[in-house]
């Protein structure tokens, strides 16, 4: 089984297709959870602690704004655990947004730098291009190793 980053980060569909060919999505909603979860988190619940943007300076320079650092401190180490991605150009809002521009180009570079198999793929528009990008994806996550074997 292998540890696959998607992009966007928060994006349902992709989650599900990887786990589906049983691999592990490196998802944000996991990420997320954790936090909301724990105790002692200020109600509401927040995104990040006081402590993610501090830890976000491992992955973007202290000028970056707080907010590119507080996702990167996220999105940062997920980047580290992958060892295959899934990236997704050109997608609509609906099929998961970012929400930060800057955020985005920066986990795009991090993917391409990491040297592990990256599919590439444009967002859908059409019901044939639609079942091209689902094939696509589904060869790509057939083509990683499965099995305890490969760990």
């Amino acid at each position: 089984m292998a540890k696959v980053i998607i992009y966007p980060t928060n994006s349902l569909i992709l989650s599900d297709m990887v786990e589906r060919f049983g691999h592990e999505p490196l998802a944000m909603m996991e990420k997320i959870k954790k936090i909301i979860n724990t105790v002692g988190v200020d109600s509401p619940p927040l995104n990040i602690t006081p402590e993610e943007p501090k830890r976000g300076l491992k992955y973007a320079a202290v000028e970056v704004p707080a907010g590119v650092r507080g996702r990167m401190a996220l999105i940062g180490p997920m980047i580290e655990l992958a060892e295959a991605g899934i990236i997704v150009g050109d997608s609509s809002i609906s099929f998961g947004c970012m929400g930060c521009a800057r955020t985005n180009e920066l986990t795009k570079f991090l993917i391409r730098e990491k040297g592990i198999p990256i599919l590439e793929i444009k967002y859908p528009r059409t019901e044939e291009e639609g079942q091209d990008f689902v094939y696509k994806i589904a060869e790509f996550l057939k083509s990683l190793p499965s099995g305890s074997d490969e760990e």
